[in-house]
Parts: structure tokens; sequence; C-alpha cells
């Protein structure tokens, strides 16, 4: 009997694309697949070009893919997770903000970029490898099991050869598709909110000629879905100018030098095809089921669109896959791969362990567009995914969530290296913050800070708190940083009144008994509730709205005698770092 696809969690976007792919490759299949072990590989494919930093935003192309996937591996398929590096394409322009790089890096524009040389200093030997290699490390520390191909290696080793002889045979039928959605040369007003296109589409259009628009190029001798590299200068402002079926000879000029050749493209291998035909081309010669595109290929008239028609052409059929959503940074518009100094997944795992950064991706469809914070909201999403993994071992979480936890920690393979004892981010982040990372200091605090279960090694707070400090060392400014006072403030000791006197004279005299993470939370918050006649241990129900101002006041004088300013880290955990003794000094015991 064919294959049922079967979905544990009904509510789980994964498991829905993955029950659709199932059923997808069984069509394409039919009867191929008797049971799970003779099932046909399923392909899932992601596209990513090399021509700055991947960044952020390019991860969706992948984690996309890579979650649905694992899922159909989990149920015991066999899965091929493709990721094409689009690095036989062309360099469009010198991005901004990339260290190493100066304007003299435009004079390779329209080279192919692993033509183009790598920012200086750069241990690797081009443009395109360098800026693969933070994405490949990356994706190792997430767990993204991929076969990677070159669309460098694949060209010029002629693995396409048929494929482009093919295509230009059929040029006049590609030509009639794409005729359908050529519009006037003169581009229309861009609308109000309108996305801006995706770099391989604005890759295509600037390396097709002006007169085709982004799918070839054509003049009196035709339409040519190719556009050779020329074999001067390297770079793709050439023209096809005669082209004949039967010996394959090719003739082209280059506007970039004049240079003007004819080969066999039977023979030659410098040179692809064009982005709106390249890409469907890739769908048949791969058997492509299952990939996503960004809102901006899926809009009227965009690659995605027209590959679907032109990829019918090679034989073969449109992939299914979401529309995915643009992912931002917090404070930051979309971002652009072409400029440097955006946010990149290496990036995000300096300062974040990879189940959150999955997660991040897991829990919402990809049609839902979110953030990913590198500002002091990083401590809120800590805290979250920390709610959540206690529901998860309590049992008391929806299927949805625990399916996007499940993806979150670990794959079909097993799960990913973990912290082994996760201490509240946001505690780890005060801590290694007023401490400025030195080790002795950092476990008394931490071990002080559950004396019944007392931390006996930094190990078992690794790596979320090398993440922590990172974040505190990197993307706080320096006048947030946290300085504890060397001296008292004998003046504002002075200046105090007998309530506040004795604020002070009760949170002393409670140190002793409550040092440890739990009692001084208790301790001052209870102060101003014993103040005002009431019991430490009262609720906020049984309390005037007054005491959240007394509170509030009082932590404004605790902050202000022990580092100088109004606020700072969360008060437990900063007298714990200070230090009884000098925590007394401080207040003036």
């Amino acid at each position: 009997m064919p294959i049922v696809a079967q979905s544990t969690e009904t509510t789980d976007w994964v498991s829905r694309f993955a029950d659709e792919v199932i059923e997808e490759s069984e069509r394409r299949a039919p009867g191929a697949a008797k049971s799970v072990a003779t099932a046909p590989v399923v392909v899932v494919a992601s596209g990513l070009s090399p021509s700055g930093p991947i960044h952020l935003g390019n991860l969706r192309e992948v984690m996309t893919p890579h979650l649905v996937a694992d899922e159909i591996r989990r149920r015991g398929y066999t899965v091929r997770h493709l990721i094409s590096w689009d690095d036989y394409d062309r360099y469009r322009k010198v991005p901004a903000g990339v260290p190493g790089v100066d304007e003299s890096w435009a004079e390779h524009i329209g080279k192919p970029l692993t033509s183009v040389p790598a920012p200086k200093g750069s241990a690797y030997p081009n443009w395109a490898e360098h800026f693969k290699a933070a994405m490949i490390k990356a994706l190792a520390e997430l767990g993204v099991e991929y076969d990677g191909i070159s669309q460098t290696e694949q060209y010029t080793s002629g693995v396409y050869r048929e494929q482009v002889l093919f295509a230009m045979k059929h040029r006049g039928d590609i030509d009639a598709i794409l005729d359908q959605y050529r519009t006037k040369k003169t581009p229309a007003k861009k609308q109000q909110g309108q996305k801006p296109v995706d770099e391989a589409e604005l890759e295509a259009a600037e390396g097709s000629g002006a007169a085709a628009e982004d799918d070839g190029s054509s003049g009196s001798a035709g339409y040519f879905p190719y556009k050779p590299y020329c074999g001067r200068c390297e770079k793709d402002f050439t023209t096809v100018t005669a082209y004949d079926d039967d010996t394959t000879e090719l003739s082209y000029t280059c506007t970039a030098c004049g240079h003007f050749e004819t080969v066999r493209l039977s023979e030659f291998n410098r040179g692809k095809l064009v982005w709106k035909v390249d890409w469907p081309m890739r769908w048949a010669y791969e058997g492509v089921v299952f990939e996503p595109s960004g809102v901006d290929h899926s809009s009227p008239g965009s690659s995605f669109q027209v590959g679907g028609q032109i990829v019918g052409i090679f034989g073969g059929k449109q992939p299914i896959g979401p529309m995915y959503a643009f992912v931002g940074i917090s404070g930051m518009a979309k971002m652009s791969s072409s400029k440097g100094g955006v946010p990149t997944p290496a990036d995000a795992l300096q300062i974040m362990e990879p189940q959150l950064l999955r997660w991040l991706y897991a829990r919402r469809r990809p049609n839902q567009s979110f953030k990913i914070a590198f500002d002091q909201e990083i401590q809120r999403l800590y805290d979250e995914w920390d709610k959540l993994a206690a529901k998860v071992a309590d049992g008391a979480v929806l299927p949805a969530d625990a399916a996007a936890y499940a993806r979150a920690i670990g794959t079909a393979a097993g799960d990913l290296p973990r912290t082994p004892r996760p201490m509240p981010y946001r505690t780890l982040a005060s801590v290694a913050d007023i401490t400025a990372g030195a080790e002795d200091q950092t476990l008394r605090i931490l071990s002080e800070l559950d004396p019944e279960n007392p931390l006996t090694s930094l190990d078992e707070v690794r790596p979320r708190l090398d993440k922590a400090e990172t974040w505190i060392n990197t993307q706080v400014p320096a006048e947030e940083r946290t300085v504890v006072r060397d001296e008292p403030d004998a003046d504002l000791l002075k200046s105090l009144d007998d309530q506040g006197r004795e604020s002070l004279r009760l949170l002393l005299e409670g140190l002793d008994s409550n040092w440890s993470l739990d009692g001084l939370t208790h301790l001052v918050y209870g102060v101003p509730k014993v103040q005002a006649g009431f019991s430490a241990d009262a609720t906020p129900k049984e309390l005037p709205p007054e005491i959240k101002v007394a509170q509030r006041t009082f932590f404004a004088l605790l902050y202000h005698l022990l580092v100088g300013r109004d606020t700072g880290p969360r008060l437990p955990t900063l007298l714990l770092a200070v230090g009884q003794d000098r925590v007394r000094k401080l207040l003036g015991a």
C-alpha cells in the first residue's frame, strides 16, 4: 500500500508541511514506495548567495526546509536537504562596511563571486568562500544536516551542460513564457510598503541586460537564456550575438573590454543560465519537492511564479513550499546581505545557545515575521524559553509548543549539546557584568545563589554563561555597564531621613539569614512591607498600591548607594555579587 503521512502534532506547522511533502513525493512516484524503507529519497532545497555577510534573514531560507526535512527523517524517511551556494552569481557591487574591503573592489563587478578576491586579511581563497565559511560553521553548530552544492563547480565542471544546451534549443518556448510577464522598461512607481526585490532578482536583472529585464539577453539575434563570462576580463557584460543549434557555436561580445569570441557551447563551461531559467532547471535536475521562497520571489511575475511554468520545459515540477516572511533585528529594518555589519547567524550564536536560535525559527509559521533580539529583549526571550522548558518537564504544555521545543533542542540525529545547569540568562549576564569576567568571583557568586545545591564548577553553566558574558561585552553600551562603588556615598547616607535609615537597618539585619538568591529576593521586597506595618510575606493582593511606590523608592536608594545609578542588575543578584562585607560597608554599617 502507498505511504500515508502521519502527523502526531496536528497544530504544528512543521508536521503539516511534512505531511504534504511526503504525499507529494508519493504523487510524483506513484506505486514506487510500498514502505518507508523503499520510499524514494525526499529532496528539499535552499539557496544562499555568498555575495556578502549571510544574515539572519537568509537563515530562514535554510531553517524552514531543515525543520521539515528533520521531521520527515524522524518518521524514518531518507531526505536530502540541498543547499545551493550561488557562488557563480555575478559580483554586483562593493558592499558597505565589510572589513578589509575598499572601493578598489569595484573593478571586479561583473565577475563570478568565486573570481573576486576575498577581503584583505582573509584566510579564504576568494570572496564566496570567505562569506560561506561563517555560515557553514554556524549551520554545524545549529545541527543542520545538508548537502552543499557549489554552483561554480556545477557549471565549470560541465554538470549542467546538457541542461544548458537544452535551454538554448528551447529558448523560444522559454521566451514565450517570459514574454507573458515582461513589463515596460520604465519601472512602475514603487508602492508604499512594497518590499525590495531579492538579491537574486537584482543579480539577474543587472546581469542580463536592460533590454530584456531579468530573464536573459535579446536583440537582433534573438533571445538567449545563457550568459557567458568574458574570456578576457571574466565579467558578464556580454551579449550573445549568434548561436547555432546544430554545431552549438556561440558568439558573444563583451561591452566591458571589447572582447569577441566564438565558442562551442558543448565544450564551453564559463557561463550560466540566467536566474529565472537557472532556478527551475535545478528543480528539475535535482527533483526538488519542497523549497520555500521569500516574499520578493513570490510576487506576481517573480522568479518563483515564472519558474513554475519554465520547469515544465525541463520535464520537472515546481516544488511545493511556503512564502516566508522577513526576519528583523530589534530596532532595525529588513536586512540586506549586500551591506556590511548586518547580524549573521554566527553573531547570534555568540550571544545565544543554538537551541534558542532554533526555537525562534521553529515556533513561528514561515509567513509570520519576527525579530531576533540583540538588546535587553534577549533576557526576556531566555526567560520565556526557560519557562517553556519547565512546562515541558511538567507535561503542562500545548502540543504545538512541545513540538517547537523538541525541534529546538535537537534533531533526528540526537539532542544538541546543552548547558548542564541552565541558570537564568539575566542572572548570568548580571554576574558577568559585575565581575568583569573574573572566574573566581563568578563562581563564588553563582555558588551562593542556591546554598542547598551550590555550583561547584563554571562548566556546569557553560556555554550559557559564555554567551551571556559575550552579550554584556559586545551589546551593552559602556554607560549601561555596572560599576560598584569603591567607597560609601557619605553625603547620601548623611542626608537620609529616619525612614531611609530604618530601611537600611532592616536590610542589614536580614543579610546573614537570607544570603541566597531567594532569601535576598524575599528580603529586599519585604523591607518596605515591614516598614508599612505588614508582614514580609504579604502578597500583592493584601497590600495597598502605595507599597509598590515605597519599594521602588527603596530600590532606587540601594542602587545609588551600591552603583551610583537609579537602576542596575536585579538587586538580589547585585547584593550577592558585591558580597556581604562590601554591601555592609557601602550601606554605612
